[in-house]
């Protein structure tokens, strides 16, 4: 069984989070660290939005501040999501790593297989829902909308028909990075509040459709008698998954000095800076 390396690297800020997901992806392009899988946290929590959103058009910088949220840009596409009860991962390996799909959604299908298996080993039944059809994507998209899971891909993972995981994913230097939230809860009042609407109405509408279609643990825990799941206990069941879904062993492993150095480097310089946040 292939062993992959897995580091756990806590709460860190926007600019660190993503600057580390970086760095691993470049480590990892280099031959220096093995296929690794992250779980992190965010403190503050944080806004983020995908690498081609504009910024300044879509996001409410003053709600934002009062809010005390933080903000950052991802290297990866899709929409605003906001980081803040939730167990994120990411996911980095080489593209010619063997049975690794060529094209990007069988690429998102193969590695987002582990997450299925997390959620049902929470007593969740999860699935992966293919969308051939635009139809089949408006179930779950809300047009109009800047929020993340507004934003559906050819599949989809859901848990009793609402969507319940976001991620995204980018290729660069013969490695693909997949990174996304997991939610144990869902604000969704405070996301739309930190987005901009041409008017109040269409805010409401929006939400209203988003928060049929979108759903975290919590929700679904509370609506079939299951207790809460805390933070811990998704962690090992993700852990668990992703590794029995892409069938290889997670060993403990830690950031090496050189990534460190990187992503200390890549928050100053890229993601912590407003010619990366707000270039669009």
């Amino acid at each position: 069984m292939p062993a992959w390396r897995f580091v756990h690297t806590g709460f860190g800020s926007p600019a660190y989070n993503m600057a580390v997901d970086e760095a691993i992806l470049t480590a990892h392009s280099e031959g220096l660290v093995p296929p690794t899988v992250r779980f992190y946290g965010w403190d503050p929590p944080t806004l983020s939005i995908g690498y081609f959103q504009k910024a300044e058009q879509e996001v409410d910088f003053e709600a934002v501040e009062r809010s005390g949220v933080g903000f950052v840009r991802r290297a990866t596409g899709g929409r605003a999501v906001l980081h803040d009860k939730e167990l994120t991962y990411s996911i980095i390996v080489s593209e010619n790593y063997p049975g690794m799909p060529t094209t990007v959604n069988e690429a998102y299908r193969v590695l987002s297989e582990g997450l299925v298996l997390g959620f049902r080993k929470l007593g969740l039944r999860a699935e992966m829902v293919s969308l051939a059809s635009e139809e089949e994507k408006l179930k779950y998209s809300t047009a109009g909308s800047a929020a993340c899971f507004d934003s559906p891909s050819w599949y989809e993972l859901v848990v009793e028909g609402r969507k319940v995981a976001g991620s995204a994913q980018t290729r660069q230097k013969g490695v693909v990075l997949q990174h996304g939230s997991i939610l144990l809860e869902l604000d969704v009042e405070q996301l739309f509040s930190l987005l901009q609407f041409s008017s109040d109405k269409l805010r409401r509408r929006l939400m209203d459709s988003f928060a049929s279609k979108a759903v975290a643990i919590g929700d679904v825990c509370r609506a079939i008698g299951l207790p809460p799941v805390t933070l811990a206990q998704a962690e090992a069941a993700f852990r668990a998954g992703i590794a029995e879904g892409l069938g290889i062993a997670l060993a403990d492993g830690a950031l090496t000095p050189y990534e460190r150095e990187l992503a200390e480097r890549l928050a100053r310089e890229r993601y912590g800076h407003d010619d990366w946040n707000l270039k669009r």
